[in-house]
C-alpha cells in the first residue's frame, strides 16, 4: 500500500493547492491513505472546524497537529468528536483529544502517532521517548507512523534510531523545509528530518519576508503575516509499504511549485 504524508498546511495558499491538486496527486501515486499535518492550515496558527472538515472533504484521512494545535480556542470544542485529529500524545492527559490512534484500511490497521519534541520548543511537555515507548509497548498495529513535530535534526533522528523496527516510519515536521535524508534505517522504520510544508513558496517559511527579515536583523518587534498570493509548494513523502511484511520498501520525497 502507499501512505502520502503531507507537510505542514500553512494558511490559505496551502488550503487552495490541496483542493485543486491533491486529488489528481493522490491519483498520480496510487495513494490508499493520506495524513496531513493541520497545526498551521488557519491563518498560520491552529485549525477551525470548518478548514478541518475541508481537509477530510478532500481525502485526507488523518490531520496530525503540533505546538500551535490549540491556538484556535474552538479546538477544545470540538477534538473529541473527530477520531481523524491526532494532536501530541505527549500533551499533559488534561488536554482533550488523542495523541494516537488506530485506524482501519482493507485489511491493515495504521496507528498514528504525534509527539512534540522537547529541545527548543518552549512548551512543557513529557519525554517524547518515554512516550512512545508506552504506546509501542501496547501496540498491536499492522503499520506505525509517527509524526515528530520537533525542532532539532539531533533530536529527530534519537528518535528514529532508538525506536528502529519498532515503528514503520518516523517523518518529522515543523521546520517546513524539507530534507533530503529520507532513508530505511537498518532495521527497517523509514525516517526523513522533515517532510517540508504546503504553501507560500516565496516568503520565509510561508510568511512575509520583509517581517521576518526586520525582526532577524534588528531584534524589533515585527508581526508575521501569512502569504495570500504568489508561488506554491507542495512537499510531502510517499511510503510505498510492502503488503506483506508490512516494512516500508521504498521512501520517495514528493516536490511541486504551483
Amino acid at each position: 500500500m502507499n501512505i502520502l504524508f503531507i507537510g505542514d498546511i500553512v494558511g490559505k495558499l496551502g488550503r487552495k493547492v490541496l483542493k485543486e491538486h491533491l486529488e489528481d496527486i493522490i491519483h498520480e501515486y496510487e495513494v490508499d491513505f493520506v495524513i496531513a499535518n493541520g497545526e498551521n492550515v488557519t491563518h498560520g496558527k491552529g485549525l477551525v472546524k470548518e478548514h478541518m472538515l475541508e481537509l477530510i472533504s478532500l481525502g485526507i484521512d488523518v490531520i496530525t497537529l503540533g505546538n500551535h494545535a490549540f491556538a484556535k480556542k474552538e479546538l477544545f470544542d470540538y477534538i473529541n468528536d473527530y477520531d481523524e485529529i491526532i494532536r501530541p500524545a505527549n500533551f499533559h492527559q488534561e488536554f482533550p483529544g488523542k495523541g494516537s490512534n488506530v485506524f482501519k484500511f482493507e485489511n491493515k490497521t495504521i496507528r498514528v502517532t504525534n509527539l512534540l519534541g522537547s529541545v527548543f520548543m518552549n512548551m512543557n511537555v513529557a519525554n517524547p521517548f518515554d512516550t512512545l515507548k508506552n504506546i509501542v509497548d501496547s501496540d498491536d498495529s499492522d503499520i506505525h507512523i509517527v509524526d515528530f513535530h520537533a525542532e532539532t535534526t539531533g533530536e529527530k533522528y534519537a528518535l528514529g534510531y532508538a525506536f528502529d523496527g519498532k515503528i514503520t516510519a518516523l517523518i518529522g515536521t515543523h521546520t517546513h523545509v524539507a530534507t533530503v535524508d529520507n532513508r530505511i534505517l537498518e532495521n527497517g522504520t523509514a525516517y526523513q528530518s522533515d517532510v517540508g510544508m504546503v504553501g507560500p513558496n516565496e516568503g520565509i517559511l510561508g510568511v512575509d519576508k520583509e517581517a521576518v527579515i526586520k525582526k532577524s536583523w534588528t531584534g524589533l518587534p515585527s508581526v508575521f503575516q501569512v502569504m495570500e498570493k504568489g508561488e506554491i509548494i507542495f512537499s510531502a513523502t510517499l511510503l510505498k509499504i510492502d503488503d506483506y511484511t508490512n516494512k516500508v520498501k521504498q521512501i520517495e520525497r514528493i516536490q511541486k511549485i504551483f
